[in-house]
């Protein structure tokens, strides 16, 4: 044999030998020292038992507990673990038809095979007991505990909203979701459901061919604790929010009440409204239904989602308006007699002394004043014509949080209604006049606003001229401190100078004006009443407030549905509510006014 072909024998032994001596050592280390197909052999006969974690709590600003949970329990199968069982056995302890567990299995499969489903839910304690025993016969099924809302208040609910089980579009927008899955619908339930919901622990089990547990899979090495969720520290006052709720009771309205100085929302109720205790439960559903049906949508959110015209409180925010554009200021004196003539138009007023000078305006809260303001503004040379001076005035009250969202950190909020040149220009044609609008001057017309917006323009009245956010949550699980959202001071287009003679006419109208039948002894009050024009009936009684007169505690915005004048329902309220945050207790100097209050309007 030639020498080349020799070496070439050797070359090819040599290379033949190397191959199979790697791959016998690495079939044999794969054999001797991995556990690959160990832990593989370990997976297919385990189960992954998902961990619901516990929802955070809910507080008010004492640290009173309002929302807990309690536990119940559910049924839950992972179809690609099922096998044959007893299909009517398992019906007759759920207590359903046959043909109502196959269309839950089909449900289950078309969802995930491979995911868990809820097939029955809030087992009752004999069927949880007796399905945790028998289990076992029942593969890819399991009994899974989980929590629900429970409430230690009948009220809050606008407040607090509720928890619903999650839709297909929650699950396809957020993975951490599964068929079941609680998640915040309204409130601050939703708003802060990231934080309230926790996350999700997982036990790794082993499981035999019966489906029946033998222990954790590797010791639990695989584990994951649940971590519960965050609690929530609300700024809710409980005993002021019970006194505004039964001020309400047998009415339609809504009541707010914010500190002015931190934003914080120390009530908001709302009538008609719904015990939260009717969305959890094994009847949640049916009462849904009935709430849904009832004619005097206690589901709706007024404080936040229903304007209103504000009446003559919205004479404060003018009289600020008016002196920052320098066409009025606190010696400037308009005559009245009994109203704003306007050809043949008028807008009538009630009687008082004539001229009106600024402070005695909002203390007797003369109509025509504030259309002979309005027109001042609007029709000031310096803005070139009416529409220009409407969208500066609108400007203006933009940046006290009329006509856009205040932020507030409750769900579903509206922005209530100013008017536009594109609405004017099409009632009016393109030449419309100040005279045409006039009805703005005072509230009315196309000036709404929602009563949590009233509460605010209250608050920034308090503060000279600033507010921070509307915000129900002061802080979130163990740290205290605040959002930035929540510190963050948003000031307004008027300066400081202008708010002190518009806050010496509101603490005048308790002194001797329109609400000094609502005073307090012993308190120095602010406040301006409003008589809001309805064209469906009786006209809506309105008052905003804040008290006391220096460094104020507390700013209040009512508004009564068809309950006339402005001093008749919502002052008195809105007197007693401040009395009770300032003064801490549950006495007050005027019972008589207290037990007139509870009374349904007549």
């Amino acid at each position: 044999m030639p020498v080349t072909s020799s070496r070439k024998v050797y070359v090819f032994y040599f290379l033949a030998t190397l191959v199979t001596g790697v791959f016998i050592y690495r079939v044999g280390r794969l054999q001797l020292t991995s556990d690959t197909y160990y832990l593989k052999a370990l997976r297919n006969s385990s189960a992954e038992i998902i961990r619901m974690p516990v929802r955070g709590t809910i507080l008010d600003r004492n640290g009173q507990l309002i929302v807990y949970n309690d536990y119940t329990y559910d049924l839950v199968v992972i179809p690609i673990k099922t096998a044959a069982f007893d299909t009517l056995e398992l019906c007759e302890i759920l207590h359903i038809q046959p043909e109502v567990l196959q269309e839950k299995l089909l449900t289950a499969a078309r969802f995930n095979r491979r995911k868990p489903s809820i097939i029955a839910k809030r087992l009752d304690p004999i069927t949880t007991a007796l399905l945790q025993e028998k289990t076992y016969l029942y593969p890819g099924f399991y009994v899974e505990p989980k929590t629900e809302r429970k409430y230690k208040t009948n009220g809050m609910a606008h407040i607090l909203g509720y928890v619903n089980e999650v839709g297909k579009s929650d699950i396809s927008e957020d993975s951490f979701y599964r068929m079941g899955d609680p998640i915040g619908v309204t409130g601050i339930e939703k708003t802060y459901e990231k934080y309230l919901r926790g996350t999700k622990g997982v036990n790794v089990v082993i499981v035999d061919k019966f489906n029946m547990q033998k222990g954790n899979f590797l010791d639990g090495l695989y584990d994951v604790e649940p971590i519960p969720g965050e609690d929530l520290h609300t700024s809710i006052d409980m005993s002021l929010q019970s006194l505004a709720e039964a001020f309400l009771a047998n009415k339609t309205g809504s009541i707010v009440a914010i500190h002015p100085s931190t934003g914080e929302v120390l009530c908001l109720a709302n009538s008609p409204a719904y015990d939260p205790n009717l969305l959890t439960g094994a009847y949640r559903n049916e009462n849904y239904k009935s709430l849904i049906q009832d004619p005097r949508v206690p589901l709706f959110n007024r404080a936040l989602k229903s304007p209103y015209p504000p009446g003559s409180t919205f004479k404060t925010v003018q009289a600020l308006i008016g002196q920052q554009e320098e066409v009025l200021n606190p010696n400037t004196l308009h005559s009245c007699y009994g109203g704003y003539q306007l050809g043949n138009r008028k807008v009538g007023c009630h009687a008082h002394a004539n001229p009106v000078n600024l402070k005695y305006s909002l203390q007797t809260s003369c109509n025509a004043y504030y259309c002979h303001v309005f027109r001042n503004i609007v029709d000031h040379p310096k803005h070139g014509s009416v529409m220009s001076g409407l969208e500066t005035w609108i400007a203006h009250l933009n940046t006290f949080g009329i006509g856009v969202l205040t932020g507030v950190d409750i769900a579903g909020e509206s922005p209530g209604y100013l008017p536009s040149l594109k609405l004017y220009a099409k009632r009016f044609g393109p030449k419309w006049k100040s005279a045409n609008v006039v009805s703005v001057a005072i509230g009315q017309g196309e000036v709404s606003m929602t009563p949590l917006q009233m509460a605010n323009m209250c608050a920034i009245i308090a503060n000279k001229g600033y507010y921070i956010r509307p915000h129900v949550v002061r802080y979130i699980g163990r740290n205290k401190e605040k959002t930035p959202e929540h510190l963050e001071k948003r000031y307004v287009s008027v300066q400081k100078e202008y708010f002190d003679i518009v806050i010496e006419g509101m603490n005048a109208a308790y002194k001797g004006g329109t609400a000094f039948w609502a005073s307090i002894p012993g308190l120095d009050l602010c406040g301006k009443t409003g008589t809001a024009q309805n064209p469906h009936g009786k006209d809506h009684s309105v008052f905003i407030g804040f008290g006391p007169k220096e460094n104020p505690q507390i700013a209040v915005a009512i508004l009564i549905e068809n309950g006339g004048f402005g001093a008749t329902w919502a002052a008195p309220m809105a007197s007693l509510i401040m009395e009770r945050f300032i003064k801490g207790d549950t006495i007050t100097a005027k019972p008589e006014m207290m037990q007139r209050m509870f009374k349904p309007v007549m």
